[in-house]
């Protein structure tokens, strides 16, 4: 049948490939998955430590280790995704849409079935993610480590259950990365520089990528509900409507905070006849004035830099490392 197919949907299968069977990893998911609880609270334990022990230290560099780890994993992302997209298109002319997410067999076996796999283990190792932020005394969000554990815990949990749906988590998670790793290793490079419309994108698709889950779970739950088959769990569909709710919530949250409403307090400032005020505090020509009382150079503002109580802003948004 496949070779009725158009071209464009048909991949060379590597013996690797073809050969994969998924059925020893069921039965090392359903023995080892809380292996991730485990990592994660190493995880959140190690880099809150690492953190305030950084607290009095200067930041390490760590340019070209963080150039090679964010390549690395771009260039991981980009052939998981690049695999992934043919094979669903692939499956798609044969079984149709329905079928591939709900048939978990075409899912868990071949091309698939391979990638699926190096995708969910790579959850683990991405957790070095966060030892370059907090090494490098960067800002440590929660939805950063939030995101790193719960991605973690509900791959391995769920990779035992046959959850078919997960193949668009794992393929729209592996594209966003194939992106999101490129900017930070092109970022860290410093070969040029990157307009802060890339940021704003990048968070966007990240947006985006949490819609589609809800959606997905949602039609998961519409087929099920009329009686039609769909291999998951409701107990996996309501744990993953959670999870991307959250994320989407976050996510929003974090887009407003770093490009709305700096926006619209840069506007403020600008409309205040050169007068700018930050935390109730007023800075004109230099001189501060807090409570009621005036103090000449107790706070500056300079080359757009606002300094408050030793706190620092250049008015940019950092897109922080998450997914």
């Amino acid at each position: 049948m496949l070779e009725h197919l158009d071209p464009i949907f048909q991949q060379t299968i590597f013996p690797f490939e073809e050969d994969f069977d998924h059925r020893p990893w069921l039965e090392w998911f359903h023995k080892y998955w809380k292996i991730s609880a485990l990592a994660s609270v190493i995880y959140v334990i190690v880099i809150f430590s690492i953190k305030r022990i950084m607290r009095d230290r200067q930041p390490f560099g760590l340019r070209s280790a963080l150039v090679l780890w964010s390549l690395a994993l771009a260039v991981f992302s980009t052939v998981c995704a690049m695999r992934l997209w043919r094979e669903l298109f692939r499956y798609q002319g044969i079984f149709g849409w329905k079928a591939t997410m709900c048939d978990a067999e075409i899912g868990y076996s071949g091309v698939n079935g391979f990638w699926s796999l190096l995708f969910v283990l790579s959850k683990l190792p991405e957790l070095g993610d966060t030892l370059f932020v907090v090494l490098r005394k960067q800002p440590l969000i929660f939805l950063h480590w939030y995101h790193h554990i719960t991605v973690l815990m509900y791959s391995f949990y769920s990779y035992e259950m046959l959850v078919a749906p997960g193949r668009y988590f794992i393929l729209m998670n592996s594209s966003v990365h194939s992106i999101m790793y490129s900017y930070y290793a092109i970022k860290a490079s410093r070969i040029v520089r990157i307009p802060k419309w890339i940021n704003i994108c990048i968070t966007l698709i990240q947006i985006s990528q949490m819609v589609v889950g809800v959606i997905v779970n949602l039609l998961a739950y519409h087929y099920r509900s009329n009686g039609e088959f769909c291999s998951t769990a409701d107990s996996n569909i309501t744990v993953a409507m959670l999870m991307y709710a959250s994320y989407f919530v976050l996510f929003a949250n974090y887009f407003f905070q770093a490009y709305l409403a700096k926006r619209s307090k840069a506007v403020s400032k600008r409309e205040q006849n050169g007068n700018v005020y930050t935390n109730g505090i007023s800075y004109t020509n230099g001189t501060s004035v807090a409570n009621g009382h005036a103090s000449n150079g107790a706070s500056s503002l300079s080359n757009g830099h606002v300094t408050t109580n030793g706190s620092h802003s250049n008015g940019s948004a950092k897109v922080d490392k998450t997914d």
